[in-house]
């Protein structure tokens, strides 16, 4: 009843008012920038300024609409600046303690009151996933090192406590531990007393713990303090100016550590060990971003296990299944679970420039359109062999994972952008010209989708970077790919000449010079190919 009630509340109203207005609704196709426009407008209008975020409480982390605002602010929107201002807010107050666990990583699953501090204290993996990638994509606009350790620590959490020895990523952990919720996660004063001796009295300060508590007599760790007032409360000896705030840091990073050792001394929450499709490609998405961008070789690694276990176990006898525990995978796979898989391949492909990755998403995708498509648009949930039902269902709203066929006009999209597949950017502009008015009027239950409009609207560039991976030249040129967030690009990196499988991207691409080379394409009508970093920087940025 509990998560049946916060589905609910996560969307308010808005979803409330869809589901009444949605039969009398005229479709009016307004697939424009300025339908992109009013959706944000709309997000920033009904944006918690108070306590961060979006609803009352039970407050759900809203992902998806934190990551359309800062595909807007990377695109240099008009409303940049408001929109970076409110997504700032909502990422620092989430990541202060009680939804995110400081210890050990990870966010809980939604926070029963308005102030983010007391959770519901299971952790599921679609969150975390796509709350990684929310940081992260935080970090790379605006600078900001906090929100690159938040990415680093969920992702390391994921890797840590959700993993499977082979490369799946596991579904959940309870919220529960010897019968009591929060057990394994809350402290008493004495506990931390005694796991940080000296230390206390810092840490203390620094998350406002007493001898009461403040959740049933003990203390879920949120941030009291910020590193510049515990700074000047306790000034260390190595610090040459007051904004010097790494020994702060340190120190309490040091301290979290020791308690994540204690803490690993409790009897944990169960594990939901199912591995299934759509939620594993949300990981392998954020894992393959962090690795690429962050130069993380594990977090690449972590993708490229995950990427051949799904496609090793969960693809068997011609068709995506959708669930794989203790060895046996079993039910056929949803649009989403197709969708998502593709898409994350593709953000393989551009970490780990393989042929495969990229040959496993244009096969995943063919599949999706031969046995999902629904002849009056879109694409419907089910495979046309699968069981039959007395109706065969067609989600378009988003809910606390996105929509399958949000996910799937950004896949068509992608892939139409690699040449191989012109006509699906025809296919997806029709699914977003039929959901524009439900995404201007509703944005936050529609948040996927504006992600796939923001992309189908914006200049996206084309890039083939060629040239031998371990040549300095080389290594340059992708270097400068992804030293900044580039939502609105698709890159295929290949040697010369390109290998079997390979996106129509790269193909009649010459070297320039007998050197490492890149051609930025808009449109497929592509600039002068260069060598040089700073010329491709200077065509990425025109």
């Amino acid at each position: 009843w509990r998560e049946q009630r916060g589905e609910i509340e996560r969307v308010g109203s808005q979803v409330l008012q869809h589901i009444q207005v949605q039969p009398q609704a005229k479709e009016k196709n307004i697939f424009t920038s300025e339908m992109l426009e009013a959706a944000t407008k709309s997000l920033l209008d009904s944006y918690d300024w108070q306590y961060g975020g979006w609803g009352g409480s039970p407050k759900f982390p809203q992902p998806m609409a934190l990551g359309f605002l800062l595909r807007r602010a990377a695109g240099r929107s008009h409303q940049g600046k408001m929109t970076l201002k409110a997504v700032r807010h909502a990422l620092d107050a989430m990541s202060r303690g009680g939804m995110f666990d400081v210890v050990g990583g990870g966010f809980a699953r939604y926070s029963m009151d308005n102030s983010w501090r007391t959770p519901h204290f299971e952790k599921m993996l679609y969150d975390n996933a796509q709350l990684a990638l929310a940081y992260l994509h935080g970090f790379l606009v605006t600078g900001e090192h906090s929100y690159r350790q938040v990415c680093e620590q969920t992702l390391d959490f994921l890797l840590r406590e959700m993993s499977h020895p082979d490369g799946g990523f596991y579904s959940s952990l309870d919220a529960d531990s010897e019968g009591e919720e929060g057990k394994f996660y809350v402290w008493t004063q004495a506990e931390l007393e005694s796991a940080l001796g000296p230390d206390f009295e810092f840490f203390q300060a620094a998350y406002g713990v007493t001898a009461q508590g403040n959740w049933e007599g003990r203390t879920i760790l949120q941030r009291a303090l910020d590193d510049g007032s515990l700074a000047a409360l306790f000034p260390s000896p190595s610090v040459r100016a007051a904004t010097d705030l790494e020994p702060v840091r340190l120190k309490l990073a040091e301290c979290h550590t020791r308690l994540l050792a204690v803490r690993e001394k409790r009897v944990r929450p169960a594990t939901d060990d199912k591995i299934l499709v759509s939620w594993n490609a949300l990981a392998l998405l954020a894992f393959a971003e962090a690795g690429r961008y962050l130069g993380r070789k594990d977090y690449l690694e972590a993708a490229v296990r995950n990427a051949r276990f799904l496609l090793k176990n969960l693809y068997a006898g011609g068709r995506l299944l959708r669930s794989w525990r203790e060895g046996r995978a079993k039910h056929n796979a949803y649009l989403e679970d197709y969708a998502a898989l593709a898409l994350a391949l593709l953000a393989l492909y551009q970490s780990d420039p393989n042929p495969e990755w990229y040959a496993a998403a244009l096969k995943l995708a063919d599949e999706m359109v031969a046995h999902f498509t629904d002849p009056a648009g879109g694409f419907f949930d089910t495979r046309d062999d699968h069981e039959p039902l007395p109706v065969r269902p067609k989600d378009m709203q988003d809910n606390a994972t996105p929509s399958g066929n949000a996910l799937a006009a950004l896949a068509l999209l992608q892939l139409a952008a690699y040449g191989d597949r012109l006509e699906w950017r025809d296919l997806a502009e029709e699914m977003l010209a039929k959901s524009s008015e439900m995404m201007e009027r509703y944005p936050l239950a529609f948040a996927q989708w504006l992600c796939a409009a923001d992309f189908a609207l914006s200049l996206t560039h084309e890039v083939a970077v060629l040239g031998e991976s371990d040549e300095p030249a080389m290594k340059a040129l992708v270097e400068t790919l992804w030293k900044t967030y580039r939502p609105h690009l698709v890159a295929a990196i290949s040697p010369y000449p390109p290998p079997s499988g390979s996106p129509a991207l790269l193909k009649d691409r010459p070297l320039l010079n007998s050197q490492p080379t890149a051609y930025v394409c808009q449109g497929f009508v592509c600039r002068q190919p260069v060598n040089a970093p700073d010329e491709l920087e200077s065509q990425l940025s025109g």
